[in-house]
């Protein structure tokens, strides 16, 4: 069973949650004496732009839904590559034997084009099997080892693309998982730092309380702006 990813606990992109971070960590950094009376640090705010720098340095998904794409692209070209080398050799087939015969039906070709992944693997190596039992017979109309060896050959590259892109997914699930979880860690970091902030502030300044608000949008900035206008206007 796939597991499930986390679940983020904010409600806006990365890129903006590691924007807030490092405006608080400044603020955080110019009030340090008064953030030291609540306990926290100037180690604590080192450690806490530390972790950012290791969010910003991770992947995004953008990244690695490219590379994934780029995978998958590539098994398709495999993929028909396979599919156009049974078809040659079963072409060859037919001329010998009628298509509704034993003999042709004994490839199992005849829903090629409708396969998943793992039945054309089957079905490449089923041809390699049948045609070697049957290389003599097929002799006359150009079956040959060469011809089996071009669709072996096509089967191992088709493998490998899947396995590769196979790869890609699994280590994109992980990497999300793992950037939802630094995200996570940062924002409740982030809520401590501003609740600090906050409080600091809360009865001393009003412009420095604001510094510390944190934002789900632009237009939630948008209208905060809007109303201290109407305040001070």
């Amino acid at each position: 069973m796939k597991k499930q990813s986390g679940h983020r606990k904010y409600n806006f992109p990365d890129a903006d949650l590691y924007v807030q971070a490092l405006e608080r960590i400044k603020y955080a950094a110019r009030d340090r004496a008064l953030f030291q009376q609540y306990g926290y640090s100037v180690e604590r705010i080192k450690a806490f732009q530390s972790m950012c720098d290791t969010f910003r340095n991770l992947p995004d998904d953008d990244e690695l839904v490219g590379d994934q794409m780029l995978m998958t692209e590539k098994k398709y070209e495999a993929a028909e590559k396979l599919k156009t080398a049974i078809r040659s050799l079963m072409t060859r087939v037919a001329m010998k034997y009628s298509n509704r015969s034993g003999r042709y039906r004994k490839f199992g070709t005849s829903k090629l084009g409708d396969m998943t992944d793992a039945q054309l693997i089957f079905c490449g190596r089923r041809v390699i099997r049948v045609g070697r039992q049957q290389i003599d017979f097929l002799a006359e109309v150009g079956v040959n080892e060469n011809v089996l060896r071009r669709i072996q050959d096509a089967v191992q590259v088709f493998e490998n693309a899947l396995n590769i892109q196979q790869d890609r997914v699994a280590e994109r699930d992980i990497a999300v998982e793992r950037r939802t979880e630094q995200g996570n860690k940062i924002y409740d970091e982030l809520v401590v730092l501003c609740n600090i902030g906050k409080d600091i502030w809360a009865e001393r300044d009003p412009v420095k309380y604001e510094q510390y608000t944190i934002y789900e949008s632009n237009n939630d900035q948008k209208i905060a702006r809007k109303m201290k206008e109407k305040k001070n206007p």
